[in-house]
């Protein structure tokens, strides 16, 4: 498999940044002319590994968030986001629906779920006190509609 593109953005572990790492991802996988839906499973993806790094990576202080993301000749998309955070200690145990480091949290503790029901495979790796890497990828069966126009025909004046 051959990369094709490749894009590197590092941002902040600030909520507001969540938003502009999902349209970048977004905009960048758009070469790829997914459908719609596939953009939104994308974005939905993408969001909920940024969140997780925002909300559970960092807590309360603000870190760096180094998202990469390929594109391949196979017509699919690898996005890796990783932070330097916590860690995680049970990996297997954190992926489980439901299941959440802060039960007083409003949150529902779907994240990785979401993330492996909108991707094609998800992997994780973790070292407590040394931060996580979440790797989502994704193949993009169906293309997009192009819209095309007509060129207008010049008219003639007499």
């Amino acid at each position: 498999m051959k990369t094709l593109n490749e894009m590197k953005l590092t941002i902040e572990s600030r909520s507001v940044n969540e938003g502009f790492a999902r349209g970048a991802v977004a905009l960048f996988s758009s070469q790829l002319d997914p459908t719609v839906e596939e953009i939104t499973e994308i974005k939905t993806a993408v969001s909920e590994a940024v969140t997780n790094c925002i909300v559970h990576a960092y807590k309360q202080t603000i870190g760096l968030i180094y998202i990469n993301a390929k594109i391949f000749d196979d017509n699919s998309i690898r996005i890796k986001i990783r932070d330097k955070g916590c860690g995680i200690d049970n990996i297997k145990r954190a992926m489980e629906p439901s299941f959440t480091t802060d039960p007083a949290s409003e949150r529902a503790g779907l994240g990785f779920a979401i993330m492996s029901a909108f991707t094609d495979n998800i992997k994780v790796y973790s070292s407590p006190g040394k931060g996580t890497s979440v790797l989502l990828c994704k193949k993009i069966k169906s293309k997009g509609q192009k819209i095309c126009r007509q060129p207008e025909t010049s008219k003639e004046t007499s």
